[in-house]
């Protein structure tokens, strides 16, 4: 894929807010448990086409920690579609060659979908395609305020001094430790915010906000959201050739 003015910088890794689930089902009249469903099948089609693109890291947000105020039948739904993705779509995915790394909190989660977590990273930690980075019960403050706090423990054991603290040093103790930045993130919906997702890893990121709701999201969907990621210029803060 090349941008008008013929650069083939593929974003190498891809980062989505998969938003708008409740209110696709809403429009159609359904429920929302609907939507959620749909947004599987979506799901599914990213990943895909995510592979077959060239992207290397494709990071979805499935649960955030702020979605346990939900409803509590949305929330044993949304649960149990974790697990049946797990059960039925791994399988697949490993024999695809994709491994799958899973971010968030696992504390306070039952006992099988942590089971489940752990089978699924050990399963497929050789493979060498796509890396599937799935944030569930997943937050980035707690996240940045976890790698603080482990990083103050390592200073009052001695493991590490004070005056060494750098932001890769900190960032080394974030879930995503040895996985490059996002270069695009992609929410859908329409919405324009980040919802507490990669904030630390978020700083040079480009944006791209698309109105289709998350069941709809497909391979034309992230092309076009490549396509503008091309035209984009990433200066990191400095400058370049042609804005000097």
């Amino acid at each position: 894929m090349t941008n008008p003015a013929g650069r083939t910088a593929m974003p190498q890794h891809v980062a989505i807010i998969m938003d708008g689930n409740g209110r696709w089902a809403h429009a159609r009249g359904l429920p929302r448990s609907a939507g959620h469903r749909k947004g599987v099948e979506a799901l599914r089609r990213a990943v895909r086409a995510a592979g077959e693109m060239g992207v290397e890291y494709l990071t979805i947000f499935s649960f955030s920690s702020e979605n346990w105020s939900r409803p509590p039948a949305e929330v044993s739904f949304l649960l149990d579609l974790m697990r049946h993705f797990v059960r039925q779509d791994v399988a697949e995915l490993h024999r695809e060659n994709v491994r799958i790394k899973i971010i968030g909190e696992r504390s306070g989660l039952a006992a099988d979908i942590v089971a489940l977590i752990e089978e699924t990273e050990q399963r497929t930690k050789s493979n060498t395609g796509l890396t599937l980075i799935v944030a569930f019960n997943y937050g980035s403050r707690q996240e940045i305020a976890a790698a603080a706090r482990d990083l103050a423990i390592a200073v009052r054991d001695g493991r590490v001094a004070p005056e060494s603290i750098t932001p890769e040093l900190l960032g080394s103790y974030l879930a995503t430790e040895g996985i490059p930045d996002p270069d695009l993130l992609i929410r859908t919906s329409g919405e324009q915010r980040l919802s507490n997702y990669l904030l630390w890893q978020c700083a040079y990121t480009e944006f791209v906000f698309v109105d289709e709701f998350w069941p709809d999201f497909n391979r034309e969907t992230l092309q076009r959201a490549i396509a503008e990621y091309l035209t984009r210029e990433r200066r990191f803060g400095g400058i370049t050739a042609q804005s000097a």
